[in-house]
This record gives structure tokens, C-alpha cells and sequence, in this order.
């Protein structure tokens, strides 16, 4: 099996991850026996079948004697390395510790190397976190998708007092993924849990093609009147195939329209926004209230920045309002190589297809240097650096400019 689809209709908490696992085929001794690695005494772990709004489920449950629920981030991530763990799961554990503990620096308003987690320090968390990884691990799982996150609703009681629904650092892992709320008042996404699931699963959607080998129901530990409260994990074949060479990932897309506004400041702002991590920045010209000419613009960035990003709109534009929507990106692998031209040499940056080139574009700054250098056309550089790839590579789609 290399593939896990997660329903997460009723949310996602560490607990029910391994619950999940566990139902789906995986051993809970050898689990237990990989994590018996980690420096961390007077635990127990067990599980049992129990019944969720009439389906059958696994619970699992992590015991422990430990009262101090105070840890740094160094501090687990040095637990986790010092296990001698297999080497991917050292990895995935420690990213979605290290996924979790950013967002709490955020959050917070701490450095990350500052942070101490309270509830998901506790001996049971770091059980969960990697008890996850060495499952994923024993069950051969190499890629993961996600269906949109149940958060549920109301408030809930942290060591920081009463906080509401989705927990704040919850909320944060889970800015650029498709949530709702189904009018549950209980916490349903726990900070564990968006921090499993947001550190490993790219796509978040519908159920990908696949071929399903298991299927496995983990349950959460409260029971609600409304529905199953019961994480559904399906594990199976990739059903794709045909390799694919591009990946996709959540963006933000910031839009607004403008009618009052001087180009001289567009250009300004869009310099700071590409200096601020924006992904792109363009104009489109629209036709406007009262029939006025006016511009549309457009900034892609990742999630993480979008609130910096949006502030900036306000600053250094007239715009009153800013729209503000998630979409996917596909991206084709890429590589630079060098060619060498009669007029010396030129970047290409390459688009990899299923092992093929579709695209490839010369560095527009190569070429404007040497064009400059030499006083010959722009385009007379840009067709030479073209051909001479053509020449020593072929492709099936290239563009200069």
C-alpha cells in the first residue's frame, strides 16, 4: 500500500489517527514496540473495539503517570532524534512537531525555539504524533490526501483559559485548507490532529484515484448525538497510471478592483509585494461602476503570508476591500541548466513533464546582460539560447520570453 486517504468528516485528533491505523490493519505491538525507543517512562498504550453511531471502530488509549506536561520544542525534537527511530519516521514526527510548534510561536508571539507546548507536550501527544509516523511507516504509506476538515464549533478549555473553536494555533496550521463547520459545538479538530494531518497531506479534496486495500475507523473518545465522531482511513494503490511530475499545493489569491488609482503607485506596490514573498502580481483592465476604465489586481502567495499581503493592499493602494480565495497549484518539476551560445552562456529554466521537457525559457536577465553587453537585439539572444537548447536537448514546447 503506498497511498492514505483520510475522511475526516467528523474531524481528526491524534487518538483517532492511530485508532485509524490500528483498524485498519496495522499491529498496535509492533507500534508499541518502536515507540518503547523513546526516552519517556510510565506509559501505556491499548486498544479496544467500540461502537460509534453503529459502526464498529477502534479506540486507542495512551495511560501515563506524568503530571509535568511542559516541554520545548529542542526538547521533543531531541527525544524524537535520540530514539534512533527508522529515518522517515524521525522525519515526519519531527515535522509535524515542528509544523505544531510554529504556529504556536505565531500564535503566541514567541520565537519558535521558545515555545512550550502544555497539552501537546504531555507524554499521550508525543504517543500519538509518532505512534502516527511508525504506523504510517509499518503500513508502507507514501503519499497522503485529505478530505475537507469538520473543525466543529463552541469553546474550549486549554491550559490558556477558554478559547473558542477551532483552538488558535489549530486554526493557524489550517489556513489555506478547506474547512467547515456542521454546527457541532465541540472541539473536533484537535491541534494534534491538524498538525498529523497538515504536515503530510498535500491535497485536500475529494478521494484521489486509488485501488483500497483497507479500510480502518478511529474513534474519537466522545461520544456525539449528532453523528459518528469516527476518523475514516482508507489506504490503499495509487490509481494513477501515469507518473506525474508536477505536485499541487494550496494558494491564496488576493483581488481588488480599482478605479482611483495612479499606475506610478501599482508599480510601487507591486515591488513591495513581491518583496514581501508574493508568488505574482499582476493588473487586468476591467470595466467598472458608472462605465469607468479600472484595474483588477491579482496576488498569488502562499497562505501563511496572505494576511501580510492583504495589509499591504490597504497601505499602499486605495482599494476599500480585498477578496481573498484558496485555489490548487500544479507545478511541473523544474531544473536550471546552462547552454552555451554563440554569445556566451544563458540559464534555461526547464518544465519536466512525466520525465519530459514541455517548457523551456531562457533567464531573461542572461539575456538582457549580454544583449546590453554586446549593443545586438534582445530577441536575437533569446531565439540563440532557444535553439541552442533545441539543439542539445529537444523538447516539445519552448518559449523566449
Amino acid at each position: 500500500m503506498d497511498i492514505a486517504y483520510f475522511d475526516c468528516f467528523s474531524g481528526i485528533s491524534g487518538d483517532m489517527v492511530l485508532g485509524a491505523l490500528v483498524d485498519a490493519g496495522c499491529n498496535l505491538k509492533h507500534i508499541e514496540s518502536e515507540l518503547r525507543r523513546l526516552d519517556v517512562a510510565g506509559w501505556n498504550i491499548s486498544s479496544r473495539k467500540v461502537s460509534r453511531g453503529g459502526l464498529a471502530a477502534t479506540h486507542v488509549v495512551v495511560e501515563h503517570s506524568e503530571t509535568h506536561h511542559h516541554r520545548s520544542l529542542t526538547t521533543i525534537l531531541t527525544l524524537i532524534e535520540e530514539a534512533q527511530l527508522p529515518a522517515r519516521v524521525t522525519e515526519r514526527a519531527s515535522n509535524i512537531f515542528t509544523r505544531l510548534g510554529e504556529s504556536e510561536a505565531r500564535v503566541h508571539n514567541v520565537p519558535v525555539d521558545k515555545v512550550h507546548f502544555h497539552e501537546v507536550g504531555a507524554v499521550d501527544a508525543i504517543i500519538d504524533i509518532v505512534g502516527a509516523a511508525v504506523g504510517f511507516e509499518l503500513l508502507g504509506i507514501e503519499k497522503f490526501a485529505c478530505s475537507p476538515l469538520n473543525v466543529g464549533g463552541g469553546r474550549v478549555t486549554t491550559q490558556h483559559g477558554i478559547l473558542p473553536v477551532p483552538a488558535p494555533a489549530t486554526a493557524d496550521m489550517l489556513r489555506g485548507v478547506p474547512t467547515y463547520a456542521s454546527g457541532i459545538q465541540r472541539e473536533l479538530v484537535t491541534p494534534t490532529g491538524a498538525a498529523i494531518i497538515t504536515a503530510l497531506a498535500p491535497h485536500f479534496g475529494p478521494q484521489p484515484a486509488m485501488i483500497t486495500h483497507g479500510i480502518g475507523y478511529g474513534a474519537g473518545t466522545a461520544e456525539l448525538s449528532e453523528q459518528a465522531n469516527l476518523l475514516r482511513l482508507l489506504v490503499g494503490e495509487s490509481a494513477v497510471t501515469e507518473p506525474r511530475d508536477f505536485s499541487g499545493e494550496i494558494i491564496t489569491v488576493l483581488e481588488a478592483n480599482l478605479d482611483d488609482m495612479s499606475p506610478q503607485i501599482y508599480g510601487y506596490f507591486a515591488q513591495r509585494a513581491f518583496e514581501a514573498g508574493a508568488l505574482d502580481v499582476y493588473v487586468t483592465p476591467v470595466q467598472m461602476k458608472k462605465n469607468r476604465p479600472g484595474q483588477l489586481i491579482t496576488v498569488l502567495c502562499k497562505s501563511e503570508i496572505a494576511e501580510g499581503l492583504t495589509n499591504l493592499l490597504f497601505r499602499e493602494t486605495t482599494t476599500l476591500g480585498v477578496r481573498r480565495s484558496n485555489v490548487q497549484r500544479q507545478i511541473l518539476q523544474r531544473e536550471s541548466v546552462e547552454v552555451e551560445t554563440s554569445f556566451g552562456i544563458v540559464r534555461m529554466k526547464v518544465g519536466l513533464l512525466n520525465g519530459r521537457t514541455v517548457n523551456a525559457t531562457p533567464e531573461y536577465e542572461d539575456c538582457r546582460v549580454i544583449a546590453e553587453n554586446r549593443g545586438i537585439p534582445l530577441k536575437e539572444v533569446l531565439a540563440e539560447a532557444v535553439s541552442q537548447f533545441q539543439r542539445n536537448a529537444g523538447v516539445g514546447s519552448i518559449h523566449a520570453d
